[in-house]
């Protein structure tokens, strides 16, 4: 996880279909969750981001991609952060009624920094 004095980078494994709602967005905000989708789980490192979006994002749809974007520390405090398997294995969970109060949060764009699918590594 990085932080600035003033910011946390967040990182978000993204499949096809919620690449194209950010890209919609201008890549500023993230598209409301879908019903029964109650938390959006943003990650703290790239590493998992990595993991997740070459496993499970391309066995789903094929395709994964991997975003960054960082948001005011003050609104990121109020959440803590959950280790949900190895110790790289962290993320946040922001139930899905914060999701348009963290949108407000970000800073800057949301950036893709990765792709993958299922003939890249």
């Amino acid at each position: 996880m990085t932080t600035s004095q003033d910011t946390v980078q967040l990182y978000r494994p993204t499949g096809p279909n919620e690449l194209k709602l950010l890209e919609g967005s201008g890549f500023r905000r993230w598209p409301p969750r879908l019903p029964g989708q109650p938390i959006f789980y943003p990650v703290t490192n790239e590493c998992y981001a990595r993991e997740i979006a070459s496993k499970w994002n391309v066995s789903d749809s094929g395709r994964g991609c991997v975003t960054r974007f960082s948001v005011r520390k003050e609104f990121m405090d109020q959440y803590k952060i959950e280790q949900v398997g190895a110790a790289h294995h962290t993320e946040w969970w922001i139930p899905a009624a914060d999701l348009e109060r963290l949108n407000d949060n970000i800073v800057g764009l949301i950036e893709v920094i990765s792709e993958h699918t299922s003939n890249s590594e």
